[in-house]
């Protein structure tokens, strides 16, 4: 239960301080897991500890509340202090993907007019260095390590001379705490303004949403570039007192069957990417680990398609529990909880508290739908993790709420259970013979067959249809591409969807475009098949399509 801060409320007490205040300063908080095999755990007083040493080295240089961070690096000890200090000291932090080029970098630092960047050397002299002297903002780059670049501050010495004793900030609910940053379909990307109030609503959803207790074993996997590597992969758990396991090594499979055996993990948040790779290696990949430690198992990013679900319940003993929410929300809204049961190919049901609405617009406003009829997915305004503003687009911003409603963007429908079911983007949604067609229903029905590994499905032009649908694939192990298997593709599609909704044609691709957070970009491929400007694509992980 958070705790609060003599009248105030700020995150980072809440997630260290006020544990160890409470006796809990020798629980292990973070359990570091070096990509060299080195192993390192933090507990709550560790990192109550290098929190403040952190927010005393931000005020011996300057820096003032309201004063904005940046972070470039990787699943590293120093993220983790760096973040919970730069709130501790009333700063707001933003988090960047390592991955990002220069450009997108410097893009997102002018937008949020940076003051601070926490980095590596290699990162810094690779991406930053260039840069550097047309950020007027930037005051402070601190380096990880015991040394630094030319002009540049050694985190490691730093740390050591800075005090461990600090007074968090007494931060109201309303003051800003964290940016985050989401690719726009045009122009720059989206920095997205979230509050200290945040916290209460990360707690929460935490415990109800993800079955976060205190001393649990979780591992979020998301990168802590990503809303979620924050949300609930920093705060949310810290909050809720786990102990997190945190990986510094990317994705390979059996690493990861490892940490969960070893570790004894009782609760993972993936996402569906990392899960279809699960399943093109197949279920004799896992069959040499012991999972038994598992009691809950959630999966965020895009929609989770059915036979994922289906196929996690089988290799783990339980399925994943899809859950739905955006940057702008801050929070999970709708999931799949535990206890529930699970409709494959479901969001879920929004949690206790969220008022959700499939709505339609007319000339009276905004309407309800009714039972299994598509409308945008809205949540009324009344929540404590909502976004607060888009960074310098005030109208951007008010566009995303009419009537007391947050309208998502994202179409769905509501079963007679009250069960929400992804139906794809506005902008996704395809036009074919008088019928409306969301990509979520074509890709998982291509799923099912045994030779496709991932699938994306958008709508071309055509003169007698309006438009047809066209479905990129890769293809899973064992499989090449070839004309009859193609063929076999489609027909497939055809006895599952029917002639009018099936794809019209399937190409096959070695990869898919996908952002670092997993979801595969259509909108990409349509601009590329149609000529169009490709918007905003920083956040690009894979593209070789």
């Amino acid at each position: 239960m958070v705790g609060g801060l003599n009248g105030g409320l700020n995150i980072a007490h809440e997630a260290a301080d006020r544990h160890v205040a409470a006796g809990y300063g020798a629980q292990t908080a973070i359990r570091w897991l070096g990509k060299d095999g080195s192993r390192r755990e933090l507990t709550y007083g560790d990192l109550a500890g290098m929190s403040s040493r952190f927010a005393n080295l931000l005020r011996d240089h300057g820096l003032q509340q309201g004063d904005s961070v940046y972070s470039l690096m990787g699943r590293v000890p120093e993220l983790y202090a760096g973040a919970i200090g730069t709130l501790k000291a009333g700063l707001v932090y933003t988090p960047l993907f390592a991955a990002f080029g220069p450009e997108p970098i410097r893009t997102r630092m002018e937008i949020g007019s940076a003051n601070v960047l926490i980095t590596t050397a290699s990162l810094y002299r690779r991406k930053i260095a260039p840069f550097r002297d047309q950020l007027p903002s930037l005051k402070l780059v601190l380096v990880a390590g015991d040394d630094a670049p030319y002009g540049c501050v050694a985190l490691g010495p730093a740390l050591k001379r800075a005090g461990e004793a600090f007074e968090t900030v007494q931060t109201g609910a309303e003051d800003l705490a964290l940016v985050h940053f989401t690719s726009g379909t045009t122009g720059k990307p989206k920095g997205v303004v979230h509050v200290h109030g945040a916290v209460e609503y990360h707690a929460y959803s935490g415990r109800i949403a993800l079955g976060l207790t205190p001393g649990a074993v979780y591992w979020c996997t998301a990168d802590p570039g990503w809303v979620t590597g924050t949300s609930y992969g920093i705060i949310a758990p810290l909050v809720n007192r786990v102990t997190m396991i945190v990986d510094e090594a990317e994705f390979d499979l059996e690493h990861w069957y490892r940490i969960i055996a070893r570790e004894k993990v009782e609760i993972w948040y993936s996402a569906p990417t990392a899960i279809r790779m699960m399943m093109r290696a197949g279920a004799e990949a896992a069959a040499d680990y012991d999972f038994s430690s598992l009691r809950f198992l959630a999966s965020v990013g895009e929609p989770l398609n059915p036979e994922a679900v289906v196929w996690s319940g089988k290799v783990f003993g339980q399925p994943f529990h899809d859950n739905w929410w955006q940057t702008e929300t801050g929070g999970i809204m709708i999931a799949n909880l535990p206890g529930m049961e699970v409709k494959p190919g479901s969001m879920g049901k929004p949690l206790p508290g969220i008022t959700a609405g499939i709505l339609t617009a007319g000339e009276d406003g905004l309407t309800e739908c009714g039972t299994g009829e598509i409308g945008e997915l809205a949540l009324r305004r009344d929540w404590p993790s909502v976004m607060r503003a888009y960074l310098n687009e005030e109208e951007r911003f008010a566009n995303c709420f009419a009537d007391g409603w947050y309208l998502s963007g994202d179409l769905a429908a509501r079963d007679e259970d009250g069960y929400y079911w992804f139906v794809g983007r506005k902008d996704d949604l395809i036009k074919t013979s008088g019928h409306l067609i969301g990509p979520f229903e074509v890709e998982s029905a291509l799923l099912e067959h045994a030779a496709v590994a991932e699938a994306a499905v958008i709508g071309v032009p055509d003169e007698t249809a309006g438009e047809v649908v066209r479905a990129y694939v890769t293809l899973s192990r064992g499989f090449e591409p070839s004309e009859d298997l193609e063929r076999d593709v489609r027909a497939h599609a055809r006895k599952r969807l029917g002639a009018a909704v099936a794809p019209r044609a399937i190409l096959f691709r070695k990869t898919l475009p996908k952002t670092r957070s997993g979801k595969i970009m259509r909108r990409l491929l349509k601009a590329r098949e149609l000529g169009l400007p490709v918007g905003d694509i920083s956040t690009l992980e894979s593209d070789e399509t």
